[in-house]
């Protein structure tokens, strides 16, 4: 796993957020600050005027052509979820107080791919150039009704600074639950973020020695994907290539870069090789058919990580044949990095890939258009690879979240009033090249964290990312009041509370056909289970290991020692037909019986869970 990987993964009362709230206020102090309704990005230039504009149960969604309707529609989708009840969407023609408004008038080109006007008086409208912007206005909207039916009147044209906002996520190795993501898509929508970089593996119909665990499987991924086309939300795909390979070519060593010793290396996928190069496009194929993002990401990172070229000699070999005496070992990297990128563009999607194996130390240049995603200090500078016309992400290692690990310092960043032009080793004076910023989520000690502290570690780091991408990074003058106003907001509609124990605290008797226990329930502080037997807490573990985690399907669950810092003691109950499923909170495999009356777990595509009936012991 990455070494930056292995190096790197508060509630605010509400006192500080009155200051911020957004009232009615007497036309002598109607231009004064507190009058701005409170958002997350903030708004930057609201005009307040007398009055407010007042939601109830007369409200209707007004809307006219189709991209303004399918606006309305999620909007009355979202209104529901978010208890504001049944609000009709009713085309165009004359409205009446009370009213929303929603508008994609392509001719307003001064609001951009993304920006929108939004007004408020006795009616409300959101107006957009395209039906993005629409969009947003509308994520602005919920963001007002967070707090009242009532909005302060006034009018703003609010723009983003920079293109890409977006989170990353590695989802490989283990798996990261679907509803987990499913609330991030939601979140990051609700504060304008469109971009979800996911490194993760799709069950391959081409190649099932790869189907290790964790994958997901390609109707998983169409749900999650059709959710990011509904929030605006761009799912880019990941299989990290010619380093990290090792999901996928573990049991594939004909494809295995082999040292001078003539030791196979699993983790590194050999260039050389037309062989090599097939297999993995024909991956980036079956992915084609599952995600619907114009971009495709290959990773290209620590190729050569805790090792180097000169124990290759193939690989120079390769680049002379090709490219001449003067080459670099370097260079057929570079080279699979441009077949790749020549056989994304023939599939009309163009390619990113991280910046440190740009080291400057190649011959051959990176094909033209690639977006570099820059995160390690390297020799090649942020600002030389703009002045050579590459397209530059910052994914800098200060926005990185590791499981058990490195976590970043959101204040610290807040109070630097932190950028997308504060790159790693350099800082620019110009925006000019940048395309924005994201937040990276690594989970190299896969049990060191849950997926429930995942999240509640990434929620300040992705609503301070939203604001620093989408306008002024430091709209409040302390942390403290720029927090109270995330907690104003709250959550996106349809964000699910994955914290809930569905039983109470107590001793309960579990039976599924082919077993039987009891078990004292525990909630733990992070929303799980700790099931306490007679001989006690009841744990995964054996197998082999991958990044700490016994990620083998078959391995069993057996009672331990109870410890409450052990995070491979803690399960979710699962909602099944009549009962629960046991899914454990780290391996993400749920429990089934084995014939021999062990309790094992294994993915549900693979052997049917059990289904435990939970009656008070």
């Amino acid at each position: 796993m990455a070494e930056r990987r292995k190096r790197r993964f508060r509630f605010i009362g509400f006192a500080a957020v009155f200051a911020l709230l957004a009232a009615p206020v007497p036309a002598v102090a109607v231009q004064q600050e507190s009058a701005v309704p409170v958002t997350v990005p903030a708004l930057s230039n609201w005009t307040p005027q007398q009055g407010s504009y007042d939601f109830g149960p007369g409200t209707r969604l007004v809307a006219d052509g189709k991209s303004a309707r399918d606006v309305a529609d999620t909007l009355a989708d979202d209104l529901k979820a978010a208890g504001h009840g049944t609000v009709p969407v009713v085309r165009g023609g004359a409205t009446r107080p009370g009213d929303i408004v929603i508008e994609v008038r392509p001719g307003k080109g001064s609001l951009g791919a993304e920006g929108y006007e939004l007004r408020a008086g006795k009616r409300l409208s959101v107006t957009g150039a395209t039906e993005t912007g629409a969009f947003y206005g509308t994520r602005t909207l919920l963001q007002l009704l967070a707090r009242g039916d009532h909005i302060p009147a006034g009018r703003t044209v609010d723009v983003p600074r920079y293109k890409e906002r977006g989170v990353g996520v590695c989802a490989c190795y283990i798996h990261v639950s679907l509803p987990w993501l499913e609330n991030l898509v939601r979140e990051m929508a609700y504060h304008k973020l469109n971009q979800l970089l996911l490194e993760l593996k799709v069950k391959s119909a081409a190649h099932p020695e790869a189907n290790t665990w964790g994958y997901y499987t390609p109707d998983e991924m169409r749900r999650l994907v059709a959710l990011g086309d509904k929030y605006h939300v761009e799912i880019i795909p990941e299989i990290n290539s010619p380093g990290h390979m090792d999901p996928w070519i573990e049991n594939r060593p004909d494809l295995q870069l082999t040292d001078s010793d003539g030791d196979k290396q699993p983790a590194r996928l050999d260039v050389t090789q037309q062989a090599a190069f097939d297999y993995y496009t024909s991956l980036m194929d079956e992915y084609a058919q599952v995600f619907t993002a114009t971009s495709w990401h290959m990773g290209a990172d620590e190729y050569m990580l805790g090792s180097d070229y000169s124990k290759y000699p193939q690989m120079l070999r390769y680049a002379q044949e090709k490219y001449g005496a003067n080459a670099t070992p370097q260079d057929a990297y570079i080279d699979f990095i441009n077949r790749v990128q020549a056989y994304a563009a023939s599939k009309g999607k163009k390619l990113r890939v991280w910046n440190d194996g740009l080291t400057g130390a190649n011959t051959v240049p990176v094909a033209a258009g690639t977006t570099v995603e820059h995160w390690l200090n390297v020799t090649e500078k942020p600002s030389r690879l703009i002045a050579e016309g590459y397209p530059l992400m910052n994914a800098a290692y200060s926005l990185y979240l590791v499981r058990g690990g490195f976590h970043s310092d959101t204040e610290a960043l807040y109070d630097q009033s932190w950028d997308p032009r504060s790159f790693e080793g350099e800082k620019l004076t110009s925006s000019d090249g940048i395309t924005g910023a994201k937040i990276s989520l690594w989970p190299d000690n896969g049990r060191g964290e849950t997926e429930n502290e995942v999240a509640t570690d990434t929620e300040p780091a992705l609503r301070h990312l939203a604001q620093a991408t989408w306008g002024d990074p430091r709209p409040d003058a302390t942390y403290a009041a720029f927090t109270a106003r995330g907690t104003a907001v709250g959550h996106a509609p349809g964000w699910r509370d994955l914290t809930r124990v569905p039983v109470t605290d107590g001793t309960y008797t579990f039976r599924t056909a082919g077993a039987g226990m009891a078990a004292t329930v525990r909630r733990t502080p992070d929303g799980y289970a700790m099931l306490r037997t007679a001989d006690g807490c009841l744990e995964v573990r054996g197998g082999r290991l991958t990044l700490n985690v016994p990620l083998q399907p078959g391995v069993s669950a057996t009672p331990q020692p109870c410890d409450a810092a052990n995070t491979m003691q803690r399960w979710e109950l699962a909602p099944a037909a009549g009962g629960y499923r046991l899914v454990n909170a780290i391996t993400q495999m749920a429990l089934s019986v084995a014939d021999d009356g062990r309790l094992v777990q294994y993915p549900s595509d693979q052997h049917q869970p059990a289904t435990w009936h939970v009656t008070t012991h």
